[in-house]
């Protein structure tokens, strides 16, 4: 039996706050666990141990993706694992927790998430601003680890990197922040590198700096301390005497030697060391790995309200729209321009649909209502356009229609057929969707040296 408000529960041991907060307190995880399961928890306690009980937490069924509060500093874990802290108006816990259930049910169609890129989707999908967290660990070989994806594995084997590429690619996450480069090992994938100076003429690492001096009479470089005799100047090859710098001799800029095979350099050559394997490499051919926070793509927002199992409706509505994933119509796009501009045909065309208040009639509307409002709109959407054309949307309220084979003409009937569709879902769910369009012809409107991303920025720029 569902009910309007939420159970609430506080790990930790201050229990003189939240006052007036209906929880119930316990002072260690053990307690929590045995007890059953709450719809909301709060974590009292300090960022580092707030972080370790909020990952034995995430592992458990039961507290996967219930919103999970940490109320004292927060520390990467807690960013990574939680909720942030608790709102400062502990009475909006109720309507938040009501928000959360009810885009749980929409999920999937209100299909349990069961495999493990279900489970990563959902708590992404229950947060609007979730994100997929790394977080530094000097522990590992690779420097940095992703919590989230450690805590949802349930015991399966993931490569984190490798699927987050996997969804990258698939469109379903996008990538967020830039933390970090790493240099890793070709050999074992290792990040633990050591770099050391060596002798570039045989890779010795007993190299010393060491001042040399240059003969002019005889053309002689080695060590100062072979020059000096007696308190003069005298080169060993030669025994001329040198009294005057920069007519006798001076100084070359090879200030290194090699102790192994005696040569001079001016600098030393660097090689790195993996630390784990003990492979040597140049560093410019280690491998190179960007380490980023990743967010779920518009697509992937699209296949957790839609469904993931493929059921008829789900993969008729998902896939009658052909979306593709930003990068992938970038790529189609500029393929498209580079066609035109070489051969002058065929034409096609580029409509951009802005939905200007489509956010605000969701959060009047609530999810329920609102995702029926632009089920609605794709329906429409999927009778104004064809099999062959291409649909990518780069926000909540921009969709690009990419349309080959398609001029002017054509372009404008595709117009008035999506104003049209627009006015009837407005007029069948009593709610005023306002539709801005633009549209570009190629080769017509073609700009010189104008690529796929400038022509959508400055067409996006038309929508605002």
């Amino acid at each position: 039996m569902q009910t309007s408000s939420p159970r609430v529960a506080v790990l930790g041991t201050a229990f003189s706050q939240f006052p007036g907060l209906d929880a119930e307190r316990y002072i260690d995880l053990p307690s929590l666990l045995a007890a059953s399961s709450y719809d909301i928890l709060l974590i009292d306690l300090p960022g580092v141990m707030a972080g370790q009980q909020l990952r034995s937490l995430r592992m458990e069924r039961a507290y996967r993706f219930v919103p999970i509060y940490c109320c004292q500093d927060q520390d990467a874990w807690c960013e990574a694992l939680g909720d942030g802290p608790p709102p400062a108006d502990l009475g909006a816990i109720t309507p938040l927790w009501r928000l959360w259930r009810e885009r749980f049910h929409l999920f999937n169609r209100g299909a349990a998430p069961e495999r493990f890129e279900a489970r990563v989707l959902a708590w992404l999908w229950l947060r609007s601003r979730g994100d997929v967290h790394a977080v530094r660990d000097a522990g590992i070989a690779q420097h940095y680890r992703y919590p989230l994806l450690e805590a949802l594995a349930d015991g399966e084997a993931i490569n984190d990197f490798s699927w987050l590429q996997l969804m990258l690619q698939q469109g379903w996450l996008e990538e967020g922040a830039l933390i970090d480069r790493l240099r890793l090992c070709t050999a074992c994938g290792s990040g633990r590198l050591n770099y050391v100076d060596v002798c570039p003429e045989c890779q010795a690492l007993d190299i010393s700096r060491q001042p040399s001096l240059h003969c002019f009479t005889c053309g002689h470089v080695g060590a100062q301390e072979h020059f000096l005799k007696d308190g003069l100047l005298l080169c060993p090859n030669c025994l001329s005497r040198l009294r005057h710098i920069g007519s006798d001799y001076d100084r070359p800029l090879e200030n290194y030697r090699c102790r192994s095979c005696q040569a001079f350099f001016v600098d030393a050559a660097v090689e790195a060391r993996c630390l784990d394997c003990g492979e040597h490499h140049e560093p410019d051919k280690l491998r190179v790995r960007e380490v980023r926070h990743f967010r779920l793509a518009e697509a992937g927002r699209l296949r957790c309200r839609q469904g993931f199992d493929g059921g008829a409706e789900s993969r008729e509505q998902f896939g009658s729209l052909d979306l593709l994933s930003r990068r992938s119509f970038h790529e189609l796009l500029e393929w498209q321009l580079q066609l035109v501009r070489r051969h002058k045909r065929p034409p096609f065309s580029l409509l951009g649909l802005r939905f200007v208040n489509l956010l605000e009639t969701l959060e009047r509307l609530g999810e329920m209502r609102g995702h029926a409002l632009i089920d609605g709109l794709v329906e429409r959407l999927h009778e104004a356009v064809r099999e062959t054309d291409r649909c990518c949307r780069l926000s909540e309220e921009t969709l690009w229609l990419l349309m080959p084979h398609t001029d002017a003409a054509g372009l404008a009937v595709v117009k008035s057929r999506l104003a049209k569709g627009a006015e009837r879902v407005s007029s069948e769910t009593e709610a005023r969707i306002e539709v801005q369009q633009v549209g570009f012809c190629a080769p017509d409107d073609l700009l010189d040296q104008e690529d796929a991303a400038l022509l959508l920025a400055r067409l996006g720029g038309m929508l605002i």
